[in-house]
Order: C-alpha cells, then sequence, then structure tokens
C-alpha cells in the first residue's frame, strides 16, 4: 500500500467523515508532525525526547519509528541514540486517529462578503489543536462547504456552543482585532444552571485564576489593600434570570472580561452552576442531579449498529474494528484498528453554556436559542444599528 503523507496544508474533504451513532468521526489518515527542538531538548537522544515529551506512545514504539525512518532529524534517517541539537526539525509521520465529536451539523447563519456567522456545535474545537484538526469548526466548513480561509474573531470552548464569527479576509479580521482590543465588543450567553437564579440583575466581581495543570480555573476574592495578594486575573459578569422552573433556571450572563472559564466559575461561585458541567458542580449537587461526579462529563449512551448501515456506517463504538476497505490498517499504527484514539471513552456532553450574541459598533450577530433553553428564537441575524 502506498501511503500518501499529510501536512497541514492538505485541506479536509467531505468523504474525510464518517458519521455514526450521534458521532461524527475523521477516517484515520497518515501525518507529518515538525516540530523545531526545544532548548529543554537539545543534548537528549531522539529516543528518549519522544519517550519523555510525548508519553501516548511506549518506547518500544519510538525505537521501531525511529529505525524504520518515521521520525526523522531535518530529513534525515538517524538513529536511536541521535542526539539533538537546537532549532533542528523533527518529522513525525504518524498514523493518526482523532477523536469524535458530536454530529450536529455546522449551521451557516450569515454568508457575506467579508463575514460568516455560524452556529457551533457543542464538543466540536473552533480551530485545529491538540488531537483535532479535520473535526473542527474550520475543517467541516473546508470540507462541506468549500469556505476558507476563515480568521476566527473568537473562540468558544469546545463543549460550548452558539454563535461563531469568522472573518473572510486579512482586512476585515483586523478590523475586528481593533474593535476587541478598544473593549467596543459585547457578548451574551445563556446558561441553564441549578436552582432558582435570583431576580434582577447579579453581577460577579471576582478575579479569575485558572490552572492549566488541573484544566479548571477557581475564583478570588479579598481585599488587596489588605495586603493579600490574588493571583488569579480580575474578571466580571453580568447575570439576569431569563425563566426557572423552580429546579433549573435560564440566564442571560454577559461577561465584561473574557477569562478562561469565567461565566462557568463565577456561576459556581453564585451557588448556581450550569446543571450538566461536572467540572464546576460539587459533588452534592452531581449526586442530586444523578449524574457522576465533579471532573467528568456524563457519558453519552451508544446504539447498537444498525442492521441496514452503509460500508461508511461501519464502526459500532468509538473503539469497535471495522471491516470497511477504505479503511487502511497501519501495522506500526498504536491505535488500529480501532478508530478512535486508545484511552478516548466518549463521555462528552453537550455544556449547557450558548453564546447567543455578539455586537460591536454598528453590528450585531445573534444565534438560536438551544432546545435546552426551552426557549424559541428566530434564525440568527446581523442588526444595524
Amino acid at each position: 500500500m502506498e501511503i500518501v503523507w499529510q501536512t497541514p496544508a492538505n485541506p479536509p474533504e467531505p468523504h474525510d467523515y464518517i458519521i455514526r451513532n450521534g458521532r461524527r468521526f475523521v477516517r484515520p489518515y497518515h501525518f507529518e508532525f515538525i516540530s523545531h527542538v526545544k532548548n529543554r531538548w537539545v543534548g537528549k537522544t531522539v529516543v528518549d525526547l519522544f519517550t519523555e515529551e510525548f508519553k501516548g506512545r511506549p518506547r518500544d514504539y519510538y525505537i521501531k519509528a525511529i529505525n524504520s525512518g518515521r521520525i526523522q532529524v531535518d530529513g534525515e534517517l538517524v538513529h536511536a541514540s541521535y542526539v539533538v541539537r537546537s532549532s533542528q526539525k523533527i518529522s513525525h509521520f504518524v498514523h493518526r486517529h482523532e477523536p469524535p465529536v458530536l454530529a450536529e451539523d455546522v449551521l451557516i447563519l450569515q454568508n457575506e462578503a467579508d463575514v460568516l456567522t455560524v452556529c457551533k456545535p457543542a464538543s466540536v474545537p473552533v480551530h485545529p489543536c491538540g488531537q483535532y484538526r479535520k473535526n473542527t469548526v474550520v475543517g467541516i466548513l473546508q470540507a462541506e462547504h468549500g469556505l476558507a480561509p476563515l480568521f476566527p474573531v473568537h473562540r468558544l470552548d469546545r463543549l460550548v456552543s452558539g454563535l461563531l464569527i469568522f472573518a473572510k479576509n486579512a482586512d476585515q479580521a483586523e478590523q475586528f482585532r481593533q474593535q476587541i482590543e478598544a473593549g467596543l465588543l459585547q457578548k451574551e450567553y445563556i446558561a441553564k444552571v441549578v436552582g432558582v437564579f435570583p431576580a434582577g440583575e447579579q453581577v460577579v466581581d471576582a478575579n479569575v485564576n485558572y490552572n492549566a495543570r488541573e484544566g479548571r480555573s477557581s475564583v478570588e476574592v479579598g481585599d488587596q489593600s489588605m495586603g493579600k495578594h490574588l493571583k488569579g486575573k480580575p474578571a466580571c459578569t453580568k447575570f439576569t434570570r431569563i425563566s426557572t422552573n423552580g429546579t433549573y433556571s435560564v440566564v442571560l450572563c454577559k461577561p465584561v472580561t473574557g477569562r478562561t472559564h469565567q461565566i462557568r466559575v463565577h456561576l459556581q461561585y453564585t451557588g448556581h452552576p450550569i446543571a450538566n458541567d461536572m467540572l464546576y458542580l460539587s459533588e452534592d449537587v452531581a449526586r442530586s442531579t444523578g449524574r457522576r461526579g465533579a471532573g467528568r462529563a456524563a457519558s453519552v449512551m451508544y446504539e447498537p449498529p444498525d442492521s441496514h448501515s452503509s460500508n461508511n456506517d461501519c464502526y459500532a463504538k468509538d473503539n469497535a474494528t471495522c471491516s470497511d476497505e477504505e479503511f487502511s490498517i497501519d501495522p506500526m499504527c498504536t491505535n488500529c484498528p480501532n478508530l478512535a484514539p486508545k484511552g478516548y471513552d466518549g463521555d462528552d456532553e453537550a455544556l449547557w453554556l450558548h453564546c447567543v450574541r455578539y455586537s460591536g459598533p454598528g453590528w450585531s450577530y445573534e444565534c438560536p436559542y438551544p432546545d435546552w433553553a426551552s426557549l424559541s428564537g428566530s434564525l440568527g441575524k446581523k442588526i444595524k444599528t
């Protein structure tokens, strides 16, 4: 079998995707990862570098990859004991398995000359990052609609849904950037939270400290004039209750600043965390809502394969094997024959947090409300002011 190695320059195509059991999968593909030697790597052998820095594969794999030429330095074959030097280019040729995402469509709201707005599904990253390249909003729009290049004006966390704005050229992207830096943009989200949220506008003005190692934020409060040093960044969010049924409330959220997980952690601080946010729900709340403990999203159940499914739908679950001839098995791959990467447990859930509106000088874009909000909303539109 002739292997065609892809790079970031290879655009996603429609046949790259498989829709199965409510999930969007990407057919595994051969890919060249390129990195330049970091200062902390200098003086290490190639095999030690990969074993220590990239722990997703065992040492034996890296030895085989080096010996077979799947790991190269400056485009040349090396031996496992080769010592890397500063500024060298290291290539790792892999059979790449991307995690699946929820299979909802990326709904195009407006497609204008300079601006594109879409409704982003939860669980889909905005742009290539980490394990994701094709299973992203940017990748899907390019594959299914031929929309490229796109410049994200803002970002949404992977588990958050709602309005995304893209500039379609560098000049428009620069205009948006200047407005953002000048503090001229206003953002609105809705969230479904635990309990009866208080009536009237509630303002949370409390520092947010993001812990990258734990992947979560915390709120810090205190009087710095009294000598207490706050590590977090200043953050402010305004909340207004839209509706409540006595058990849950739908809340309008207006972040004044833009810190990591700001809305989520500020809602937790009010005592009304997002009702399915397992990262910020306390154990008591998690038990009362019948969900698992904090730190993990509730698992998504899978239906058995349909007996009438096509060859493209031959994957029963994230880690099921496949008989589709178009699914090439790589004998060196540490994930084959699975479709999803090993270690992926498929427990991502759509977070009940949704971006509904962005506005700036003379413009405003909106997005429909999600079903969980139990509110109707017209198709997103641009409103001239």
